[in-house]
This record gives C-alpha cells, sequence and structure tokens, in this order.
C-alpha cells in the first residue's frame, strides 16, 4: 500500500493525502484510522482533523464511501482492484504526539492520519514525501530520496517524522549501535556537550541491559520558542519537544531528563509490552494494570541513569528526586486509588487533573515505588541484586521473545529477585492507596537520605553526615565505572 503526502498551501496547515489501495478482492472493504496512539493511552480522535474523504478506482471512478463510526469507513469497491482515496488532514499542533506544517517544517506523526484496510495491517506501506525542496528528513523509516518504507502499519505508525532545510545533526555510536540527534528551532547546540552526555547514558542504559534492540536510533527534537516539555517513545526513534529555546541550562537539563526517560523506553514498553497491549488495537482503548512498570519504573531510571553515567552530579540526582516527591506528596498523597487502578484508568482521565483526591500519578508515584523496590533489594543483598536484575529478566523472557507479561509475571520476577516473596510492597505500594512516607525513609536510609514533608507540600532530602560516603559510592553504583579507556572514548 502506498501512500502520497503533499503540502499544496502551506500556510493552511492542511495535508493533502492519497491512498493507494492494491490487491482488493472484495465488494466492500473497511478502512480504519486510529482512535489514539501508543505512549499516550487515552481516545484521541484524530479523525475530527479530517475535513474530506472520497475514493476512487485506479482511473478516477468515484465509489461510494460511508463512514460507518467516528474513525471508520466502508467503500464500494464496485468489483476495483485497486481504490484510492484521497483526503486531508489539519496539521496544526506541535507536540510529541501531533502533526504540523508550515512553510520551514513538516512535523509528521503517521498515527494522525494514515489508515489501513481491515485484515491487512500487516501489509508493507510506502510513503512518498513531495518536499518543497532538498529538504532533509529525520526519521527511523527505511528512507530512499523522498520514498519512505514500513514492514507493516505497527512500524509506520510508530515512526515519526521531521523535515527541514533546517534541521541540525549530529551522531554517535555506542557498542555497534548508530545513534542520531536531530534538533528543529532557533537554536546553536553545542555538540560537543551533547554527544558527551548522550553517548554516556545511552553507554550505562546499554551496558544495564546488555543489549540494544535495535541497530539505530533517533533523537528528534523540535525546540520551540516558548514553554514546553514533552517526548513520546517509538520503536526505534523518540520525538521530543521542548521550549523556551532561550538555551538556558533550564533547556538542557530538560533534553538530557527526557531524552534518557526515552530511550530507556526502547526496552520498557516498546519490546518489553503488557500482554493487554499486543498487539496494539487502535480502534478502542487497551486497558492494562501495569503502567506502574512502563512509566513509572521509565520515569525512576531516567535520571538515575544520568547519575550513574556521571551526567548528573549527586546534588542535580536528589534534586530530580525531590522534584517526583513533591509532585506526589503535594497531589495525590492521600488519593483512593491504587497504582493498579490509576494505570486501568489512564483511559477514562489518567492526564487530566480529575477530581481531588482520586487517582495518583503512575509517572510519580510509580517511580517512588521503584525507588522503594530498587533499594529494598540493594540493602537487603547489599547491592548485589536491585531492580536492574528485575528489568534485565524482563527483556530476557518477555522483551527479547517479544511475547507480553501479565502483572502476575511482573511479581514473580520480583520475588524471584528478592528470594522471598514481598507481600508488604504489593499490599503497600502497588495494590493499596497506603501513604508511601515510612516506606521511603526506611529505604532511603540505607543511602544516607531522609525525607522531610513540609506542610505545604515541599519535599527536602537531607543527607546524613555519617553516611556521606556512602551516599557517594552507591548512587547508585554505575554500571560503566569499570570501563577501558577505548571503551570510554568509543
Amino acid at each position: 500500500m502506498h501512500y502520497k503526502i503533499a503540502v499544496t498551501k502551506p500556510e493552511s496547515h492542511f495535508l493533502n493525502i492519497t491512498w493507494t489501495i492494491p490487491g482488493i478482492d472484495q465488494d466492500v472493504i473497511e478502512i480504519q484510522l486510529p482512535a489514539w496512539r501508543p505512549g499516550r493511552y487515552e481516545i484521541q480522535n484524530f479523525a475530527k482533523n479530517i475535513q474530506f474523504i472520497e475514493a476512487s478506482s485506479k482511473e478516477g471512478k468515484k465509489l461510494i464511501i460511508e463512514k460507518i463510526t467516528k474513525d471508520r469507513w466502508r467503500i464500494d469497491t464496485q468489483g476495483e482492484t485497486v481504490v484510492q482515496v484521497t483526503y486531508n488532514y489539519f496539521a496544526a499542533i506541535q507536540n510529541a504526539g501531533s502533526s504540523y506544517v508550515d512553510e520551514e517544517l513538516w512535523y509528521l506523526n503517521f498515527i494522525n492520519f494514515c489508515m489501513y484496510p481491515e485484515g491487512r495491517i500487516d501489509d508493507p506501506f510506502t510513503i512518498d514525501l513531495e518536499l518543497p525542496g532538498p529538504w532533509h528528513i529525520a526519521c527511523g523509516l527505511s528512507k530512499q530520496g523522498n520514498r519512505l518504507s514500513a514492514q507493516n502499519f505497527y512500524q509506520l505508525v510508530d515512526s515519526p517524522l521531521l523535515a527541514s532545510a533546517t534541521i541540525q545533526h549530529n551522531a554517535y555510536e555506542v557498542r555497534g549501535v548508530k545513534f542520531h540527534i536531530w534538533m528543529h528551532g532557533n537554536l546553536k547546540p553545542n555538540w560537543k556537550r551533547i554527544e558527551r552526555d548522550f553517548r554516556r547514558f545511552s553507554r550505562e542504559q546499554i551496558a544495564t541491559m546488555g543489549e540494544f534492540p535495535e541497530d539505530e536510533y533517533h533523537f528528534l527534537n523540535l525546540i520551540l520558542p516558548t514553554a514546553f516539555y514533552h517526548g513520546v517513545e517509538h520503536h526505534n526513534s523518540t520525538m521530543v519537544v521542548l521550549g523556551p529555546d532561550d538555551e538556558g541550562e533550564g533547556l538542557y537539563t530538560d533534553l538530557l531528563g527526557v531524552s534518557s526517560h526515552e530511550l530507556f523506553h526502547a526496552w520498557n514498553i516498546i519490546r518489553i509490552r503488557p500482554e493487554e497491549l499486543l498487539p496494539y488495537d487502535f480502534t478502542k482503548e487497551n486497558y492494562f494494570q501495569t503502567c506502574f512498570v512502563a512509566e513509572g519504573c521509565t520515569t525512576y531510571y531516567g535520571d538515575l541513569f544520568l547519575k550513574r553515567a556521571g551526567v548528573f552530579d549527586e546534588k542535580a540526582y536528589i534534586k530530580e528526586l525531590q522534584v517526583y516527591m513533591k509532585r506526589h506528596f503535594e497531589n495525590s498523597a492521600e488519593a483512593s486509588q491504587s497504582l493498579i487502578e490509576s494505570s486501568f484508568d489512564l483511559w477514562l482521565d489518567g492526564y487530566e487533573r480529575g477530581i481531588p483526591n482520586r487517582k495518583v500519578s503512575v509517572y510519580h508515584k510509580g517511580a517512588l515505588a521503584a525507588l522503594i523496590l530498587d533499594l529494598y533489594l540493594r540493602r537487603k543483598s547489599n547491592h548485589r541484586q536491585s531492580l536492574d536484575k528485575v528489568m534485565q529478566l524482563l527483556w530476557e523472557r518477555f522483551g527479547k521473545p517479544f511475547v507480553g507479561y501479565s502483572l502476575q509475571d511482573y511479581m514473580n520476577i520480583v520475588e524471584e529477585v528478592a528470594g522471598e516473596p514481598v507481600g508488604w510492597y504489593w499490599d503497600e505500594c502497588i495494590m493499596g492507596n497506603e501513604p508511601l512516607e515510612n516506606r521511603l525513609n526506611e529505604v532511603l536510609s540505607f543511602v544516607g537520605l531522609q525525607m522531610t514533608i513540609f506542610s505545604n507540600g515541599n519535599v527536602q532530602l537531607n543527607v546524613h553526615e555519617d553516611f556521606k560516603a556512602q551516599l557517594q559510592r552507591s548512587i547508585w553504583l554505575s554500571t560503566t565505572q569499570q570501563l577501558t579507556p577505548s571503551e570510554e572514548e568509543e
């Protein structure tokens, strides 16, 4: 199947799309536009951005096309073996899951506007981009000139694209994997610093997990003049939107934090995926209970990898821990829902503030639950076991063979690594709504830290004087601290 995408009037922000469907042997076919996108577990109704749609034969004969749900159409093929679907899409939003076009930039998330015929989601797809000039294309798909190729619809819609004449690019290699960094916006990147820090956290993550799932990876960055912070994981890339473009330390810290977080998703959710999401059903909600693993563990590891890789120092890492703690205790310390329940309810209102004291953040409380488990395992084994081992076993048993895991699978692996039942952890931290303050301070004491929660919701982490040396040694150890000089310069 083939898509042709053009933008005849960039100021209008409309994509003009021609989709050719060959090999038809039915009198009626149904075509489906996704109702949601991976990485954002809520119904998004992309069809509201389609202004018109029509179907025709290869020779241009009009065919009857009827809308049968909010994002599904039925076409009477009238015996035609090839059908063309022509429509447009309003691409005028700049966040990490949207699409946007103007005179200088094409930013495309194919999940927003590409469709598949019922029963043919595994067919290969090609896309021709009618770009206005010799623009650079940043995308994880296979590319020849302005033509992109995807093995199936799942790969197509999990591969965002930036195209522009002014996009900036750099690359580095770690353990045979080539990493690309793409930047679009009004800034002059300090590529030497960026490459050094990105190389460090990439190497730390690969060393921890043992291997990288892909041969190549793309960091796609759209830098805006206004304040913004958003990232979305994809199968061999991430789309990040940040701002403002003042090139200050705040922007750079945000870039490091979101990039490390999204890179760990290359294992955790892209491949280590809950069984309820394998495969994705783009027509409806895909309810699952383990987003505290998918997002909570990833949020925890994103900053921890920066510290273990030497990108963040101790002070910077503790500051980030305080942020997670403050957001949890300020917003949802008294929430009635557990992490299990709030994972399931992402599809209901997980990305909205919601009513008071109902839900918790799978990101913030999920990260604190991951911290508790990690430090518990480390204290029990004097760092010989940790959450690292849990993630490694998830990768080996579920991610690498690409079979979905269940909540029970996760619980079994945790208790295997712990060497004992940890019913207190499931009851208090995951399946219950108990306050986490006592459990946090219990495990934080192992690394010389103590958390204080003030009445205004602020959180402070203090270092015990007697534990400063221990803290310096153990936050939280580095997988790559024993690198040889050749590996350090890789």
